[in-house]
C-alpha cells in the first residue's frame, strides 16, 4: 500500500473527500497501515465504503463551441484513494486472467496502440483481398476464475454509487447509480475489457477488431455473397444488446474495399432497422482510410495540421526563445503529429506525400536551426521498435508474423510492409 501511494500523481484532481494527492504521496508511511487495515476490512466484508464510491461529474466541452449535450465529456472526479485500492484490486485481477485474453482488443493492454489496431484491421483486410450490464459482468468475472468474494467486492463497488454533476460553483442533487463502468475509476477499463472479450467473430471469414468501446467488423464478402458478413454484424447487434450494449448507428460507417475491374453494387446495411451509411473515406483511430488505400487524405490531414503548429513555432523563435525550448516545442506539437501511427501508413505513401512531410521538418529545422531526424528516420526508427516489440510479446495478434528481431542491419520498410501490411503478395 505504501508503493501505491507513494506513486500517486499529486498533480491530480481531489475527488469527493477533498484529500489532495500531494498530502497522500507525502504522508504515505504514516497513513499506509491505517489504509491496508480499512482495504482489507472492506474486502473481507465485501463492501465499498460509501464515501470511497461518491462521484461528482464535471462536465467538459469537447467543442470550442458547444450546440448539445453529446458536445461535453464527462469528467468523473473520485476518491484518489480510491484509485489506490483500485490499483491494488486490478494487479491481483491480473495476475488470475490468461495472458492471452482478448487479443484484439488494443486497448488498455500493456505494448498495444493505436497503430497495432489500424496494422491489424488493413493486415486482416488485405488478407481477404488476397453501457455495461454489471450482473453480466459478474457472471463473466466468475467464469474466467475469480473467486466470489472478490466478484461480491466488484458488485459492491460498481452498484449503489452516488453521483452528482457540479458547473462551476453549482452542485446538482445526488443520483445513487448501479448500471455501467463508473468514468474515471482505474478499475473501469479492465471491468469493461473483461466483460467484452467474449466478443469476437464467429465466421473464420471475419474478425472483430476492438479499441476500447470503438469496433470494427472485416468481413470478406466472396463471389458477391455477404451472408457471414452481415451475419456477423446482426449477431454483433444481439451481442450488445443481450450485454446492455448500445451501437451507436448514426456514428456507425461502412466502407468497401474492392478492386475487382467489374465492381457490383453494396446493398445497404442495417443495424436495428437504421441503414448504415457508406462512405468512401472514414477516419479510423486517428488514421484516414480510403477506400483504394489511398493514404493521401491522410497526409494531408497531417500536413494541414502540422503546418498549422509550425507558425508558433515560428512566433516563439520570434521571442528569441532558445533552441532546446524550440526543440521541446517541436517534438510536442508538430513530431508528434507527424510520427502519430507512421508505422502504419507511412510505408506505403507516395513519393510526393513524403516529400511533403519532408519539407514541414526542413522548416522547422530552418526556424530551430538545429538538424532534426527526417520524416524517414521517424519511421525506421518506430518499426524497429515496434516489431522488435512484436517479436518479445508472444499473445500480440501480429507476433506469428514475425520470426526474428529486427536490427539496424536491415531495411524496415520492406521488412515491416511484408509482415504487416502483406502488401506484395
Amino acid at each position: 500500500m505504501k508503493k501505491t501511494l507513494c506513486r500517486v500523481n499529486p498533480q491530480k484532481s481531489a475527488g469527493t473527500d477533498n484529500i489532495p494527492g500531494r498530502v497522500l504521496r507525502e504522508c504515505a508511511e504514516q497513513l499506509a497501515d491505517v489504509f491496508t487495515d480499512i482495504f482489507n476490512i472492506s474486502l473481507s466484508s465485501t463492501v465499498v465504503p460509501m464515501c470511497l464510491k461518491t462521484t461528482t461529474i464535471v462536465p467538459m466541452p469537447k467543442k470550442s463551441a458547444v450546440s448539445c449535450l453529446n458536445d461535453y465529456c464527462p469528467v468523473a472526479l473520485t476518491p484518489i484513494v480510491m484509485k489506490c485500492f483500485e490499483r491494488l484490486v486490478m494487479r491481483h485481477i491480473k495476475t488470475q486472467l490468461p495472458s492471452s485474453l482478448d487479443p484484439l482488443q488494443f486497448a488498455y493492454h500493456p505494448n498495444r496502440s493505436t497503430d497495432d489496431a489500424i496494422t491489424t484491421t488493413l493486415h486482416l483486410s488485405l488478407t481477404h483481398l488476397d453501457n455495461m450490464d454489471t450482473y453480466h459482468l459478474i457472471e463473466k468475472l466468475s467464469l474466467l476464475g475469480l473467486n466470489t468474494s472478490l466478484c461480491n467486492w466488484i458488485l459492491d463497488f460498481l452498484t449503489g454509487r452516488p453521483q452528482s454533476v457540479r458547473i462551476k460553483n453549482s452542485l446538482s442533487s445526488t443520483t445513487t447509480l448501479s448500471t455501467g463502468a463508473p468514468q474515471g475509476c482505474v478499475l473501469s477499463p479492465l471491468l469493461f475489457t473483461l466483460l467484452t472479450h467474449n466478443c469476437a467473430a464467429m465466421h473464420s471469414s471475419n474478425h472483430i477488431i476492438k479499441f476500447a468501446n470503438d469496433t470494427t467488423v472485416v468481413g470478406l464478402i466472396s463471389k458477391n455473397d455477404g451472408s457471414a458478413y452481415r451475419e456477423e454484424v446482426q449477431r454483433l447487434t444481439a451481442w450488445c444488446k443481450a450485454n446492455s450494449l448500445s451501437l451507436n448507428v448514426d456514428k456507425t460507417k461502412e466502407m468497401v474495399v474492392d478492386f475487382r475491374r467489374a465492381q457490383s453494387d453494396h446493398s445497404p446495411l442495417f443495424i436495428n432497422e437504421s441503414s448504415v451509411e457508406i462512405v468512401k473515406s472514414t477516419k479510423f483511430l486517428g488514421v484516414h482510410l480510403a477506400e483504394n488505400l489511398n493514404w493521401l487524405l491522410n497526409t494531408t490531414s497531417i500536413s494541414k495540421k502540422a503546418q498549422q503548429r509550425l507558425y508558433f513555432l515560428w512566433r516563439l523563435r520570434k521571442a528569441h526563445l532558445p533552441p532546446p525550448i524550440l526543440t521541446m516545442f517541436y517534438r510536442g506539437t508538430i513530431k508528434s503529429v507527424l510520427s502519430s501511427c507512421i508505422t502504419a501508413w507511412f510505408g506505403n505513401c507516395t513519393v510526393s506525400d513524403r516529400k511533403t512531410l519532408q519539407r514541414i521538418v526542413r522548416t522547422a529545422e530552418k526556424i530551430i536551426g538545429f538538424s532534426l531526424p527526417s520524416i524517414t528516420d521517424m519511421y525506421t526508427t518506430r518499426c524497429i521498435r515496434k516489431a522488435n516489440s512484436i517479436v518479445d510479446d508472444p499473445t500480440h495478434p501480429s507476433h506469428t508474423h514475425t520470426h526474428t528481431p529486427l536490427t539496424h542491419t536491415l531495411h524496415p520498410p520492406a521488412i515491416w510492409k511484408e509482415m504487416v501490411l502483406n502488401f506484395q503478395d
